[in-house]
């Protein structure tokens, strides 16, 4: 009997065997997806295997496949390898897997296979698109036309015979509709319209760049990269620069030796407000055969760039963790920007670690990985030192008149506030702010906590206003007419009369977010322009708006939250301001050191990336705290060698693999009993191997109340993965004890401890 396992995209570990019909032996193959019967519903799963075997159990049970969906694979051969042996190192289900690499617009499109099933012509409709502006110059000389400033400043940023769309214009120069218009009445410019198709990224064309000359650190990176892709070498590098060293020319460079090869590439960025500018950079040098894949893109968009990856018809892919999965012909080079990122972990789902992941999928298709950062993880470095990964290093910025920025300490303890009055806002701060200014440069002032106050709380009887569903206090938001809010669970209501505990009032607003400080900012200093960058005001891709306006010189002070600490250019940035250090350390979380040294010598590294010495004032109550030296210093091997010596001494990673087992319930009895019982069988687990896994816990989770269900956690460690895994293989059987009311995730090599 010809059968063929296929996995269906529900929260089971293991695929379903289906009988394939006489009629579709020869379309059946790995990689296609199926209709099938899946209870009493039809499910559109993966091809796994097709295989002529006998079965243990009735044959007459199995369920025929309806129909093929696919003429050719959707998933090639080297990426359904790939996402099956994700799954079983995360121990994920198969099916759940697999979603994660097929199209969003066809996921939604049940309906429409069903009537394919019956015969029915399957068409996917598409919608028209929009009218878009473009302009050109013409090659009228403007020698004896007199212009004014804007249409001046316009004209220059048009290249002769290239096109500009419109909307880019105004971008760039405030005014530029306007002064095109008259710019087009003098002959030297021409307007047309054009329609783009609904589902193109590149609605605007950008103009080509030159590769600029690389400085020897960056020539010798990329010279070393080149031979392994010419070679066809399965090779991982770490590039270890600093901020500003150029990592993005030596990415592109490999790129252009990538597709020398005939091979494609694949980049991945941590955040979506990263892609525009990385995109914009991108086409300039390597044109628009390119796909873009993040969660910003509209299902249409997401798909036509699937399909244009799918077909060949572009070999390079740029996005966010998910773009891990895109299908890219003959894959040669995986490029991890920021490495050292959290956002490249998935915390639902199949809990994955797209980094980590990269570099299997590189192996597995025989490509060459590329890890990026100025601080690289503790687990890079260690690969590094372990010869996994080769390390190329760029010690210098790139710009040969920038150097890194001076980093001052500010101790809040001894130091009162500046003129605004705010204890946050130090005098040594003011004063640089009004120094930049004057200048006519720019600020970035970074506080890691949005909204206006952190903390509402009863002046009479002290207690805090806390989520009714999450264990955590309330933020009040000042826009759109004062709000409370949960940063959790995104419960919003008016801002309470009076406490609701004693029914004193009114309540007070404690503590400092970026909205507040970006109102204190304003006021101190009213004739400058003060933006803010925050997932409040602007998410995902529309971080992208604020962003441009810093560039064009719009704003002359930058407010914001982490968004400001990625790997943007703002080359005006001259003074960046750490306005709390001590918030990441104080996180219940072994890697809190890690990433409070990472974010402010990211951040840091946004000031001075030009021809302009930047400084950099970091305000602490804790300015012996070594991840705060270190990074004044900016001391990134300092800091790597005592952290991994702590990291050693308590046995934690990379010194040790870590799995977590996280619980969740609405009743706190059940859930607590279910984790006992849960940590006693990995103990005798444990025990069976030798004792060679440690059970901590059960205990609740740092956060030990979210969306109503209350959550405990059962930690595991082990020195080796192999013990770890069979302990967890083991657990099986009290998974299927705790019940079905109380959920339990395995987090394998966890980021997020809370």
């Amino acid at each position: 009997m010809l059968i063929a396992d296929v996995a269906v995209p529900v929260p089971l570990g293991h695929p379903f065997s289906y009988e394939v019909p006489a009629g579709l032996a020869a379309r059946v193959s790995p990689g296609k997806r199926v209709l099938c019967a899946f209870g009493p519903r039809a499910a559109l799963g993966v091809v796994l295997s097709v295989a002529e075997r006998e079965v243990d159990f009735d044959p007459r049970k199995l369920k025929p496949i309806a129909t093929v969906i696919d003429d050719e694979p959707v998933l090639p051969a080297e990426l359904l390898d790939f996402l099956r042996e994700l799954a079983a190192y995360y121990m994920a289900p198969i099916g759940e897997v697999l979603r994660l690499a097929l199209p969003p617009l066809e996921r939604k499109q049940m309906s429409a296979l069903r009537e394919k099933s019956e015969g029915k012509k399957l068409v996917l409709r598409t919608v028209g698109g929009r009218m878009l502006t473009v302009v050109r110059r013409t090659a009228v000389s403007s020698s004896g036309i007199k212009l004014g400033r804007r249409s001046q400043e316009i004209l220059d940023l048009l290249s002769a015979g290239e096109e500009t769309a419109l909307s880019h214009l105004e971008q760039k120069s405030g005014g530029a509709r306007a002064a095109v218009q008259r710019l087009a009445r003098a002959g030297l410019v021409e307007l047309s319209q054009r329609e783009m198709a609904v589902g193109t990224p590149f609605a605007e064309p950008v103009a080509s760049e030159p590769a600029p000359e690389l400085t020897a650190a960056q020539a010798a990176a990329a010279l070393a990269i080149a031979r392994a892709l010419e070679q066809g070498q399965r090779r991982s590098f770490l590039l270890r620069g600093v901020t500003g060293s150029g990592k993005t020319e030596v990415y592109l460079s490999a790129i252009k030796a990538c597709l020398a090869a005939g091979r494609g590439a694949l980049v991945l960025v941590p955040e979506i407000a990263l892609t525009p500018q990385l995109i914009a950079r991108f086409r300039a040098r390597l044109g628009d055969g390119l796909a873009v894949l993040h969660s910003g893109l509209a299902n249409r968009q997401r798909h036509l760039m699937w399909q244009t990856l799918r077909s060949g018809a572009v070999a390079v892919a740029i996005g966010a963790r998910s773009a891990l999965f895109a299908p890219v012909e003959r894959l040669g080079l995986i490029v991890v920007d920021e490495e050292h990122d959290g956002s490249f972990k998935q915390e639902e789902g199949a809990r994955y670690h797209a980094r980590d992941m990269a570099l299997l999928r590189a192996h597995r298709a025989g490509a060459v990985a590329i890890l990026g950062s100025a601080t690289p993880s503790l687990e890079s470095e260690m690969l590094a030192r372990t010869g996994k990964l080769d390390l190329l290093e760029l010690p210098e910025r790139a710009h040969r008149a920038a150097v890194l920025p001076a980093i001052e300490l500010i101790d809040l303890r001894r130091m009162g506030a500046g003129p605004t009055a705010n204890p946050l806002i130090s005098l040594p701060l003011h004063r640089a702010l009004e120094k930049v200014l004057a200048a006519k440069e720019q600020a970035i002032l970074f506080l890691n906590r949005r909204g206006f106050a952190p903390s509402i709380l009863c002046n009479a009887c002290g207690a805090i206003v806390r989520c009714q569903l999450c264990s955590v206090a309330l933020t009040f938001h000042r826009s759109r007419g004062g709000r409370m809010r949960c940063h959790y669970c995104d419960f919003q209501g008016p801002l309470l009369p009076s406490c609701p505990d004693c029914r004193a009032g009114p309540l007070l607003l404690e503590g400092l977010g970026t909205e507040k400080l970006e109102s204190a900012v304003a006021a101190g200093f009213p004739a400058a322009r003060v933006g803010r960058l925050d997932r409040d005001v602007a998410p995902g891709v529309e971080a992208e708006r604020v962003l441009e306006r810093m560039r064009a010189g719009e704003l002359d002070i930058l407010v914001g939250t982490q968004m400001v600490t990625k790997g943007h250019d703002l080359p005006h940035v001259t003074l960046v301001g750490v306005i709390n250090a001590d918030a990441s350390l104080s996180m219940p979380d072994y890697r809190a050191a890690e990433r409070a040294f990472q974010l402010l010598v990211q951040v840091a590294g946004r000031a001075g990336r030009r021809d302009r010495a930047g400084t950099v004032l970091i305000q602490t109550r804790n300015p012996e705290h070594p991840a705060i030296v270190f990074a004044a210093r900016h001391d990134v091997r300092g800091f790597v060698e005592r952290e991994l010596g702590d990291r050693e001494e308590l046995g934690y990673p990379p010194f040790a693999r870590l799995a977590l087992l996280r619980l969740d319930d609405t009743d706190e009895r059940r859930v607590e009993e279910a984790a006992r019982a849960v940590a006693e069988a990995a103990r005798q687990a444990s025990l069976a191997q030798g004792g060679l896994v440690k059970v901590l816990g059960p205990a609740p989770a740092p956060l030990a109340r979210l969306r109503g269900r209350y959550r405990f956690q059962v930690l595991l460690r082990a020195k080796d993965r192999k013990p770890l895994r069979q302990t967890l293989l083991a657990l099986s059987a009290a998974r299927e004890r705790i019940g079905a009311r109380v959920r339990m995730a395995i987090d394998i090599d966890p980021v997020q401890m809370m």
